[in-house]
């Protein structure tokens, strides 16, 4: 690999991912192009995908006791295919405010939210939200009253976590789409709240 004329050597686990690509592709189960057209699909997701499920959970109730019952077939049932993972979404109520991390990598919803921001991978947020979520939370710009118990949940390689931010005041005859334009990826991460205007 070449960086401004130097020679990098492939780390580890991209050695491992080229040298699986490519057996891959020597025994015929997959194909270049079927990866790389993957790998781009996968790079053009957007949280626009995890704010339809949102909006949906804001305007109908059954389909949000099924999102929170089960977030993988709930959000299936809106055609956001959810492969081979266990997606858990966390409701924010006025006692409880729940935040996302994964700790021992990055492991996240991109499905559903795109390419996680750097801030989400680094060590530091990755140490301290669960350490001292009130402080890495304030931080954000997002201070959260002392009698509000906050909730860190570890995201894991086999089931990833939602935040279904509580309805923001005033939108009450908003539609759908109008609903999920204000939600961010950082609300359904926990690290912020949908606002209005």
């Amino acid at each position: 690999m070449k960086d401004q004329g130097t020679y990098q050597p492939y780390s580890y686990y991209q050695l491992m991912e080229t040298s699986l690509r490519e057996l891959l592709v020597e025994k015929g189960i997959v194909t270049d192009d079927a990866v790389n057209a993957e790998v781009t699909a996968m790079r053009g997701r957007q949280p626009e995908r995890g704010s339809k499920a949102v909006a949906r959970a804001w305007v109908d109730d059954a389909f949000r006791q099924r999102l929170l019952k089960n977030g993988t077939a709930a959000c299936e049932e809106l055609g956001l295919e959810i492969p081979a993972l266990k997606l858990v979404v966390v409701e924010n109520t006025p006692q409880v405010h729940n935040a996302i991390v994964c700790t021992l990598c990055s492991c996240y919803p991109r499905v559903l939210l795109g390419i996680p921001p750097d801030w989400y991978k680094s060590r530091n947020y990755r140490s301290r939200m669960v350490r001292e979520p009130r402080a890495v939370l304030a931080e954000f710009g997002l201070k959260i009253a002392d009698a509000v118990q906050i909730r860190v949940h570890d995201s894991t390689a086999d089931m990833r976590y939602m935040v279904l931010p509580m309805r923001p005041k005033g939108t009450e005859d908003w539609d759908e789409a109008r609903l999920a334009a204000i939600v961010s990826r950082d609300s359904m991460i926990g690290v912020a709240i949908p606002k209005v205007g």
